[in-house]
């Protein structure tokens, strides 16, 4: 958290730039929310199919319109969620204030999308749903979730060599 003094006076800064930059530490059970909120995530995916290999296959061969729906729902959300948020000024859970920094195009972006499309058409697993499969007892999905973690490194540890 920055903190300066001003005239004997403590003034704390609370400002929270996304996506997660919170200046606000969560220590031991305050994490459980997280948890919990991760826990009904999940029981929503598989609920909602959103974790079947079959249901993410009919989707890639446009035999169905289910995943679209769900995917197109989630964009819609997303869209009025953050309209509210920089409409309402609305706060993070910390009482910080959130900023929304611009997006810069980068042709690597359509590089990666087609590498991501690509391995979610192959596992049936996006960055999402992954741990709600394994916890289905889908292990198998754990090679994904290694990949997943080892095109993160990668990404972190080569970024300023890709295209812009």
């Amino acid at each position: 958290m920055s903190k300066s003094l001003k005239n004997t006076e403590q003034v704390v800064d609370t400002h929270c730039a996304a996506p997660n930059s919170s200046q606000t530490k969560d220590k031991g059970l305050s994490l459980l929310k997280y948890m919990l909120i991760g826990i009904v995530f999940g029981i929503v995916f598989v609920k909602a199919e959103i974790i079947s290999w079959f249901r993410i296959q009919e989707m890639f061969r446009l035999q169905s319109f289910h995943m679209y729906g769900v995917i197109g729902s989630a964009i819609v959300t997303g869209i009025i969620s953050i309209q509210l948020i920089k409409r309402l000024n609305i706060k993070s859970i910390h009482g910080e204030t959130i900023n929304i920094p611009t997006k810069v195009f980068k042709k690597g972006q359509i590089i990666g999308g087609f590498i991501f499309g690509l391995g979610w058409a192959i596992t049936g697993a996006c960055p999402g749903p992954i741990f709600a499969q394994i916890g289905s007892g889908f292990t198998v999905i754990l090679v994904t979730l290694i990949s997943a973690l080892a095109g993160t490194w990668i990404y972190g540890k080569f970024e300023n060599q890709f295209p812009n």
